[in-house]
């Protein structure tokens, strides 16, 4: 087997791809819960936190693999926290550099990247043991499935909660009611408990429709 076909076999596009739908961190692990709450109320820095985490998990699991046989038990979890940290600090100050105005809105959730379980439990339970391209797949691909969910959270919350997608207006103004038409913004989606009801309903189609992850 050639070397490419090795780092893209089936079994590395299905690490890739099963967080998408089985293996969701989100609907299906139930991690990254208090993040997907407080960065979805616009698309933006929904998907700016998504790829903020999809980096930090990604390579974060790529080095700990490298070192994996180098680390000693004991001081692991303070290894992990050093890497994933450094991670954390370099893709704040990459966000403040480039996207200052996004970076403002996401606030501290940034810097608690670090305490996402996502990140954590991506290191424990598979980089440790795996070889780093795996890992780096690995990562990626929950890091992906994480920010899908935020992406589709975010997109229904500003566009009913504001009327608006990537700040730009999508129901126009003549559909409001104080424009004399019919149409009234969502208080309710700007709010946290909106999040977390349309995490439950994308939770509840995602287990009707795959059939697999209904507990028996």
């Amino acid at each position: 087997m050639s070397q490419k076909e090795s780092l893209f076999s089936e079994k590395n596009i299905k690490l890739f791809t099963d967080p998408f739908n089985n293996g969701n961190p989100i609907t299906v692990l139930v991690l990254g819960i208090c993040s997907a709450l407080a960065v979805t109320v616009k698309l933006q820095p929904a998907i700016v936190m998504g790829l903020s985490v999809t980096i930090v998990t990604g390579f974060s699991s790529y080095i700990i693999s490298l070192l994996r046989n180098t680390i000693p038990n004991r001081i692991r979890i303070i290894v992990q926290l050093v890497v994933a940290a450094s991670l954390v600090i370099l893709v704040d100050q990459i966000l403040k550099a480039y996207v200052y105005e996004v970076s403002k809105q996401l606030s501290v959730f940034v810097g608690l990247i670090i305490t996402n379980c996502i990140i954590m439990g991506r290191i424990e339970a598979f980089a440790l043991g795996n070889k780093p391209w795996p890992s780096l797949i690995d990562g990626l691909g929950n890091g992906a499935g994480y920010g899908m969910i935020l992406v589709i959270v975010a997109f229904f919350r500003e566009l009913l909660g504001s009327g608006t997608l990537f700040g730009l207006r999508i129901v126009p103004e003549s559909f409001y009611v104080k424009a004399g038409g019919f149409y009234e913004n969502n208080g309710m989606m700007v709010l946290p408990p909106a999040a977390l009801i349309l995490l439950g309903v994308i939770i509840w189609i995602h287990r009707s429709v795959n059939k697999k992850l209904v507990e028996k």
